[in-house]
C-alpha cells in the first residue's frame, strides 16, 4: 500500500466519522465529498481495511447506491444492519429509507435539513 493509498484511506475514516447517528451516506457520496469521482469501489477499500481503527469510524454509517447493505447475508452485514436500527434507521424493502437517512440527499424530517454538497465539504476542514 502506498503513502497515497493510506492518505486517502484516513480521508475516508475522517468524512465517516463526521457521519451523524441515524443518517448514513453512500460509497459513492463519500467519494464525492472527498471530491474523488467515480470513487466508491476506493470508498469500500478503504472501509475493508480499517483494521484497529473499526471501534472509532462508525463504518455501518455507509451503504451501496439506493441504502442496500452491500454485505447483506454476510455477518458483517447483519451487525452492519443491527447497528443501523439500534440509531434508529429505518428500512424498506430490506434497503435504508435514504429519503429519511440519507445524508445529501434527505428530505427535511423531523427538524433536520438536507445537506448539500458543497455545505457539508464547507462545514469543516476533513481531515480533522
Amino acid at each position: 500500500m502506498t503513502d497515497a493509498d493510506l492518505g486517502f484511506f484516513e480521508s475516508v475514516y475522517a468524512v465517516v466519522r463526521r457521519i451523524p447517528r441515524g443518517r448514513v451516506a453512500t460509497y459513492g457520496e463519500v467519494a464525492a465529498i472527498l471530491g474523488v469521482s467515480r470513487g466508491a469501489r476506493a470508498v469500500g477499500w478503504a472501509l475493508r481495511g480499517i483494521g484497529r481503527r473499526a471501534p472509532t469510524v462508525p463504518w455501518h454509517r455507509v451503504v451501496g447506491a439506493f441504502g442496500r447493505i452491500s454485505l447483506d447475508g454476510r455477518p458483517s452485514g447483519e451487525l452492519q444492519r443491527k447497528r443501523l436500527r439500534g440509531e434508529g434507521v429505518r428500512f424498506v424493502n430490506d434497503r435504508v429509507d435514504l429519503a429519511r437517512h440519507g445524508l445529501l440527499h434527505s428530505t427535511a424530517t423531523r427538524g433536520r435539513r438536507s445537506v448539500s454538497l458543497a455545505r457539508w465539504r464547507n462545514s469543516r476542514s476533513i481531515t480533522s
